[in-house]
């Protein structure tokens, strides 16, 4: 009998199949809520802090987890007064389906500064490239005289414990670290 017992695990494994990160994938019950969580967003101030991630210096990111990419299209259906409808749904979380997003608010001391960043997530010792890079070529100035960059940063799901933290760090041209954030996505649904 206990000779059977690694054979018997292997097989319940394998018919398992793979396992997709719950905060990575969406049932009835979750796009339920994430629909009447846009369509309270309206009413509420901070309606996004759990997918915001504060970094040093003012610098912010936003996670575009499945749950608030639906979340932020039923805000913006709301506020023009149109329901999502099911087809809406669909393609809202079948867009950008296999990559996390993160939307980062970078600072710098040069209008260009952020042109040549390069984006890398880390989830323990495996280090996850970008899979999307779009880093803003023109900065813009703030009332302190630095400059503010919006860049957008795609990652590959396949290789993120969606219920992990994970580790983003932005390089400059040189590639020298010059930003820092840990992303907990066990919290974000």
């Amino acid at each position: 009998m206990i000779r059977a017992l690694p054979l018997l695990a292997a097989v319940v494994l394998a018919a398992a199949g793979p396992v997709v990160a719950a905060s990575f994938s969406l049932e009835d019950g979750d796009r339920k809520a994430a629909i009447h969580a846009g369509e309270r967003s309206t009413l509420i101030d901070g309606y996004d802090r759990e997918w915001r991630v504060s970094g040093d210096g003012g610098e912010v990111l936003t996670v575009l987890t499945p749950f608030h990419r639906l979340l932020l299209a039923s805000r913006s259906a709301t506020f023009k007064n149109d329901p999502l409808k099911p087809p809406d749904v669909d393609r809202v979380l079948k867009q950008d389906s296999q990559r996390l997003i993160v939307w980062a608010t970078l600072r710098g001391r040069t209008e260009d500064f952020a042109r040549h960043f390069a984006p890398r997530l880390t989830d323990g010792a495996r280090e996850i490239r970008p899979t999307f890079v779009q880093n803003e070529r023109t900065a813009i100035r703030q009332e302190d005289g630095v400059f503010l960059a919006r860049c957008v940063y795609g990652f590959p799901i396949r290789d993120i414990n969606g219920q992990g933290r994970v580790e983003l760090t932005v390089a400059d041209a040189d590639g020298k670290d010059v930003s820092h954030f840990v992303i907990d996505l066990g919290r974000m649904r």
